[in-house]
């Protein structure tokens, strides 16, 4: 797949001026004051000038030069950046125009995306179910509280008219600029914050009810010998290709990152989609990244909650209990088939199955920021995930479980046996199983199976299983036969 032809795209779109004298010189929206840049890799400042015009970028002790090209187009690359919190001035010049940013810091930059769960923001709490455990205000005591300014967030708001991208620019947190941020995206930057005591910049570029199709490059679509053939009227299935990546995210590349976080997958269940999931992700993944030019750009997401899919009555299509284990098996499988990806699981984040949207998306964020602390930043003996079936071994009347990612040893939330297993023989009909921990493995047995075959867990879209590691992340739901 080839997206260079996105890629210039991106850079013909039209900028707006920032703090510009004239306005020879302009530059897109996401290229501002507050801003942070990435630390450790070359930093792209572009815009738009007279054709010709000579462009210069100072910042700190770097001064480079380039000139527009015949179409307008400027594109310069600073040299490796070092972490600082120190607020510092960037000043870009043309022959008349002098443009100064202001308050920049060098850290980390993410970029936060997916639907509603994504988009819930730091006050959207009033309007969804509150939590029944723990601190239930911790949300809104967050919100209140004091932020950091060393935390920079830029919130991409829903508009599909704009040239540029729709935001207000970079910002520091308080309770005007935090009221539409992501809560997850937000938690995860407070996370990173504490733990690497360096400036996190974080994008949140979310709409809730949208399909992931909406989020990924056409051309990735046109590319694809699974869909190609499907796509009518730039759409598939009835669903608009590129429609949100448009407008939402393409004008941001190719602002320098570190990384991606994505929550999304509850509307593409509703629509019908399991098992063809996995292939989604990957053209969305590998686009995202190609246009970042950046195949190892980490890309982590969630496994939506459990939720009652079979109960609803207004899809175009009617659910059954397995439709949505289904789907987690569709985005387990991304794991494997997607290089530098991480998911987090979130059946213990749940009060009310009928509640698609989990209140607990500071858990969300921290979560994210223990994938990012333990693969990106160096935090190698932090437990990132739930344990992950690896093997079944049958003897006898028994199914001998072993599972990765067991940290410091498999337990159960409640203290009572591990539930939400079943068990089948060679006839292929699954009965209730009981389970016992017996050290790093799960023992799994049933009077009415006496030559197992095969086993599931948390296999319904309403399991909130008990089991996890003593860091306190659940196991993935799984089954053996595939």
């Amino acid at each position: 797949m080839k997206l260079k032809s996105l890629l210039l795209l991106s850079l013909m779109l039209a900028y707006y001026p920032t703090n510009t004298l004239q306005a020879s010189i302009t530059l897109p929206a996401i290229i501002g004051d507050n801003m942070v840049l990435q630390q450790g890799k070359k930093i792209t400042i572009w815009g738009k000038a007279d054709p010709g015009e000579p462009v210069t970028v100072k910042f700190g002790k770097q001064t480079k030069r380039t000139q527009a090209e015949a179409d307008g187009k400027w594109l310069i690359r600073l040299d490796e950046l070092k972490a600082s919190a120190r607020p510092a001035e960037m000043i870009i010049s043309g022959s008349k125009t002098s443009i100064t940013l202001k308050n920049i810091l060098v850290g980390e930059v993410w970029l936060a995306s997916g639907q509603s769960n994504m988009e819930y923001s730091m006050n959207n709490y009033l309007h969804y179910v509150c939590p029944e455990r723990g601190e239930k205000e911790y949300l809104s005591q967050v919100f209140y509280g004091e932020h950091d300014s060393r935390i920079r967030i830029l919130h991409v708001k829903k508009d599909l008219k704009q040239e540029d991208l729709p935001t207000e620019g970079w910002q520091m947190p308080d309770t005007t600029s935090l009221t539409a941020m992501s809560a997850a995206a937000y938690f995860f930057a407070r996370t990173l914050l504490e733990e690497l005591d360096i400036p996190i910049g974080v994008i949140a570029s979310s709409w809730g009810g949208t399909p992931i199709e909406n989020w990924t490059p056409e051309e990735a679509y046109l590319s694809s010998s699974v869909f190609r053939k499907e796509i009518e009227n730039h759409s598939l299935y009835g669903t608009r290709l590129g429609h949100r990546f448009e407008k939402m995210i393409l004008p941001m590349v190719p602002y320098t990152l570190k990384g991606f976080l994505w929550y999304q997958g509850e509307t593409n269940l509703t629509l019908g989609d399991r098992d063809i999931y996995t292939e989604k992700q990957k053209l969305l993944v590998h686009s995202w990244r190609e246009l970042w030019q950046d195949e190892t750009l980490p890309f982590y997401y969630v496994q939506i909650a459990p939720h009652t899919y079979s109960q609803r009555r207004k899809d175009k299509i009617a659910h059954t209990w397995q439709a949505l284990p289904e789907f987690w098996e569709a985005q387990t499988r991304c794991l494997e088939e997607i290089p530098y990806t991480g998911m987090i699981v979130t059946t213990d984040l749940v009060d009310k199955v009928s509640d698609i949207h989990p209140p607990y998306k500071w858990m969300v964020g921290e979560r994210f920021a223990r994938l990012a602390l333990a693969h990106q930043y160096g935090k190698e003996e932090l437990v990132y995930s739930g344990p992950l079936f690896r093997t079944m071994v049958v003897e006898g009347e028994k199914a001998i479980l072993e599972f990765d990612h067991i940290g410091s040893g498999l337990i159960t939330s409640d203290g009572k046996a591990p539930n939400w297993f079943q068990i089948a023989g060679k006839d292929g009909h699954f009965q209730k199983a009981d389970a016992v921990i017996q050290g790093d493995k799960i023992i799994v047995t049933s009077q009415r199976v006496k030559e197992p075959v095969e086993v599931r867990f948390a296999w319904d879209e309403v399991a909130m299983p008990n089991l996890c590691n003593k860091e306190g992340l659940p196991v993935v739901p799984f089954r053996t036969g595939r």
